[in-house]
């Protein structure tokens, strides 16, 4: 039934998506050229040129080979692909993605047939008429699918094969997200008994039942969550599943060990999976986001040139001590380089210090020294690690010799953020993560921005530092 529903929802949108590029175009070509059109319309404001007000029917020539064109980008890009866990961001760039491709194959089209006299103001205008009504449509759509399988139709009906703690996420994460429209009939185990259930879902046999369940039942799909204990039953397993005809996807009980996005390579037929996929280990995004380091650390110099002065103007006038505070962090590679602050706690003894945690209205903080680690001020002589190459603008933040021997032997993984090079900032920090919080929390953020490190979010947490909420939340 499900695969049904989404076949016929396919259509429509096709149907839709052809009406609406077909419209947009029209529309864009009155708004452009039209002159009946009231004097606020863009052709008003911006004359266009006498060569690119050609008839409509050279226009509208191109929608014979521009809608299947659209089309085809849309189903490339993944646009028809079932929706049920799909956020509308993903919705939003897949859209802006074929978009682009379709307005660059266009004019590719004109250039090659030699048409140059298009007005590209007039494609501009069809692109951004094109994606809101698409997009709109969308969300249309998606809400409507959202109440429905809320009220309890449209669902897609799951059989989970082993009980394991993949088993209990998967199904914590179904009754999180009601409108996914996932129903879950039972839990198929071999070491559990019938009548056992997690929260309402039921044991209801073991895998010697599976052939004759799945020949008396209709599932949707068949989700298989074996233990890593069991996955010696897996090839009979899917080979039960594949006989039904039932769609198979296998959950592994790996997720402590493996990310959630594996990177993979085939080794000449041989899928080889790597334990941890580090964006940063690449050549080409060690040079990018050395340049961004270089740049950003220098460009900072200059902002904060006159702030850096009257700080260490007033520290000395204040504290009797050093002006700049020296400590010995590990960074990239577990190695050990000299970290720079602006001196905000009283002199102490470096024994002392090594093993000591700051916490709320630790005594050993000077009074300008809480408004400058409230700020974050104190961190900015860190722009002179930044362009030794110590460290980075944005990464995980680094920590004493003394606590990465102590938290590598209780946490695990706990050493992976050595991977990269340490940061200024990190997204640990922009959520709350600092201070005296929980390392263990602090560790997942890091291990995120390690496996999904992106150009894009390194400037989303340097906006978040200066403009977030929560950076300076645990800062003492």
């Amino acid at each position: 039934m499900i695969k049904e529903n989404q076949r016929l929802l396919n259509i429509m949108h096709v149907i839709v998506d052809a009406v609406i590029i077909a419209f947009s175009f029209l529309l864009a070509y009155y708004l452009r050229f039209d002159d009946t059109w009231s004097p606020l319309i863009l052709h008003k404001i911006i004359k266009p040129s006498v060569g690119y007000i050609l008839e409509p029917e050279r226009y509208f020539s191109m929608l014979v080979f521009l809608i299947p064109c659209f089309l085809i980008l849309y189903r490339f890009c993944g646009l028809y692909d079932p929706k049920r866990t799909n956020s509308k961001r993903y919705e939003l760039f897949s859209l802006v993605k074929a978009n682009a491709f379709g307005i660059v194959y266009g004019t590719a089209i004109l250039y090659f047939l030699k048409q140059t006299n298009y007005a590209r103001l007039f494609l501009a205008i069809f692109i951004i008429i094109n994606l809101v009504l698409d997009y709109s449509f969308r969300i249309i759509v998606m809400m409507i699918l959202k109440r429905a399988r809320r009220a309890g139709k449209n669902l897609k009906h799951i059989l989970l094969v082993g009980y394991s703690r993949t088993a209990e996420g998967y199904i914590d994460r179904l009754r999180a997200h009601p409108e996914w429209g996932y129903y879950v009939h039972g839990i198929v185990d071999d070491t559990k008994f019938s009548g056992d259930s997690y929260r309402n879902v039921e044991v209801i046999g073991n895998t010697s039942k599976l052939e004759d369940m799945l020949a008396s039942n209709q599932y949707d799909e068949i989700a298989i969550t074996l233990r890593i204990q069991e996955f010696y039953k897996l090839e009979r397993i899917v080979a039960i599943c594949e006989k039904s005809g039932v769609h198979t996807k296998f959950i592994p009980d790996y997720n402590n060990i493996i990310p959630t996005k594996p990177y993979t390579e085939d080794l000449d037929g041989l899928p080889v999976i790597h334990v941890r996929h580090v964006p940063l280990s690449s050549s080409f995004n060690k040079i990018l986001k050395r340049a961004v380091d270089i740049f950003g650390a220098l460009v900072a110099m200059i902002l904060f040139a006159i702030p850096m002065c009257i700080l260490a103007l007033i520290i000395k006038i204040t504290s009797p001590g050093p002006l700049i505070f020296r400590q010995t962090r590990v960074g990239l590679h577990n190695r050990e380089f000299q970290m720079y602050k602006f001196r905000s706690m009283k002199v102490q003894k470096e024994s002392e210090e090594q093993k000591a945690w700051t916490t709320a209205n630790d005594p050993r903080v000077t009074n300008i020294g809480k408004l400058m680690r409230k700020t974050n001020l104190d961190e900015l002589p860190q722009i002179f690690n930044v362009l030794k190459g110590d460290m980075s603008l944005v990464g995980p933040r680094p920590e004493r010799p003394f606590f990465v021997d102590k938290f590598k032997e209780e946490i695990p993984r706990y050493m992976i953020k050595h991977q990269v090079r340490p940061g200024m900032t990190g997204w640990a920090q922009v959520n709350g993560y600092r201070g005296d919080t929980s390392i263990s929390k602090r560790i997942d953020c890091d291990l995120y921005y390690v496996e999904n490190w992106t150009l894009y979010l390194d400037f989303k947490i340097l906006f978040l530092t200066f403009f977030g909420r929560k950076t300076n939340k645990n800062a003492y």
